[in-house]
């Protein structure tokens, strides 16, 4: 399992788990705590109510008196009142009075009065002075019976207890405000879920795509390939992934640093060692007794091996600079067409020595975006090969066309085209095959510096041989 989903699964069992106990817990807590604060409220009402009850209840009119005479028609009030979207269209409050012995003395609603509520719980307790409430079935006749809430209190005559008061509510009068509650609980709890989720979601993909990236800049690394430091999101800032980032590229310079250095030694000394053992061959042969002519043919040899010694140098110094580059530091318009036909006239004389022509077909305006340099020294590599294995008289053609999204440059010569041992190598350092004219190697770096100048500018090299007339063509495509 990826790391981004086990990520995600684990964020996701923790927070619904801990979303899950919190809803439970709060939401059974909103019907207990509703029915706690209507409670409250009823035993302000009782106890307000027999206070104002007492003076009928001493004088023995509790029927007849002004307390009876200004609740009655209570139930038939319609307060005309909107709480929270529902409407209240009547007083659900019912007030009993009881005497000392539990008689019912008053009701507003009549059907309870003369009974005996002595049994009760709330109007027993009240009797004794201690606090009385309780809930019950409103009707034990109902399917699912509804529950009333009673509160009780002790109507005195100083600290005689001559009667109690309760007063009652039902309970399912408060269940539309409840639902309601409950509702909008689930509603934003659920909102708050899919919330989290969203940013566990793109929390999660930000570490997994930056623990991608980073192991795809590795791997690219380890391949030998030409990699850049990923950027992992201007929201990283100065993280964990950053200064990981950063501990690789530094291991990568320094392995890299060490590798080439090794690699480079190596190769270098074992290309130098032949053209060094012929000059110290010649060198040895002009300090015998020689004819004029064999002198001047070592002389010659110890000329042309020091001029390869320097080539070697300058474009191993040359390809090194290119293969440490990540990537362009700056681009600009490259026009290869005018560029190209500036590399021809300084290759004049050696056209020239070699009886070569050329049928341009390179057009103009032709630019693409890049290093005009480091452009111009890839084509003088191409065209440098373009020569030198071409025949004595022969024609080379340069083109330039356009390719899907880019220009597509190209060389063809008359030469004897790739031997087919040699197709997967002439890109290789070092690998040379001999020149038509000379029979002698080049350095082997040409290629090399060519196709490291294509990668850096996103391009595609491509060398075939062709046929009617028999040569090679090499074709480089860089983007527009």
């Amino acid at each position: 399992m990826r790391i981004g989903l086990r990520l995600l699964l684990g964020f996701f069992l923790i927070l619904g788990l801990a979303l899950f106990v919190v809803l439970r817990v709060f939401v059974e807590e909103v019907k207990p705590g509703t029915r706690l604060a209507m409670e409250d409220s009823l035993v302000d009402a009782a106890y307000t109510l027999a206070r104002l009850a007492a003076p009928d209840m001493k004088a023995g009119i509790m029927p007849s008196g002004d307390f009876a005479l200004a609740l009655q028609g209570l139930p038939a009030e319609d307060p005309q009142a909107r709480i929270w979207g529902f409407r209240k269209d009547r007083i659900d409050y019912r007030v009993t009075v009881t005497d000392a012995q539990g008689i019912v003395r008053f009701d507003t609603r009549p059907e309870a009065v003369g009974q005996d509520f002595s049994r009760w719980n709330d109007v027993a307790r009240a009797l004794r002075g201690e606090y009385g409430a309780r809930s019950s079935p409103a009707s034990p006749y109902e399917p699912e019976p509804t529950t009333v809430m009673h509160v009780a209190a002790p109507i005195r005559d100083g600290d005689r207890i001559i009667g109690v008061l309760s007063v009652s509510r039902p309970n399912h009068r408060l269940e539309p405000y409840i639902e309601r509650s409950q509702q909008r609980i689930l509603r934003w709890s659920w909102a708050l879920l899919g919330l989290s989720l969203l940013i566990g979601l793109l929390f999660s993909w930000w570490i997994a795509h930056s623990l991608s990236r980073l192991r795809g800049y590795a791997n690219a690394v380890a391949k030998g390939e030409r990699a850049s430091l990923p950027v992992l999101g201007r929201f990283s800032g100065n993280t964990e992934f950053s200064e990981l980032a950063g501990a690789l590229e530094r291991m990568r310079l320094r392995l890299e640093d060490k590798a080439y250095v090794e690699s480079y030694v190596h190769t270098l000394t074992h290309e130098l060692k032949s053209p060094l053992a012929a000059i110290r061959g010649a060198a040895e042969l002009l300090q015998e007794d020689l004819t004029a002519a064999d002198r001047q043919r070592f002389t010659g040899n110890i000329q042309r091996q020091t001029e390869r010694l320097h080539q070697l140098v300058d474009k191993l110094l040359a390809l090194a600079r290119v293969e440490q580059m990540r990537d362009l530091g700056q681009r600009g318009p490259v026009d290869l067409s005018r560029l190209t036909r500036e590399l021809l006239q300084r290759l004049e004389p050696r056209l020239r020595l070699r009886r070569l022509t050329v049928r341009d077909e390179l057009g103009e305006g032709m630019t693409v975006s890049g290093d005009a340099f480091l452009i111009g020294q890839a084509l003088q590599n191409l065209l440098d090969n373009a020569i030198d294995f071409s025949p004595p008289g022969g024609e080379l053609w340069l083109r330039l066309e356009r390719d899907a999204g880019g220009l597509a440059w190209s060389v063809r010569d008359q030469g004897q085209g790739i031997p087919d041992y040699a197709q997967a190598h002439i890109f290789e350092r070092f690998y040379s095959l001999p020149r038509v004219a000379s029979g002698e190697r080049s350095s082997g770096l040409g290629l090399c510096l060519v196709r490291e100048v294509s990668d850096l500018h996103g391009g595609r090299i491509e060398v075939c041989n062709v046929a009617d007339p028999v040569g090679c063509l090499v074709r480089w495509v860089l983007p527009a």
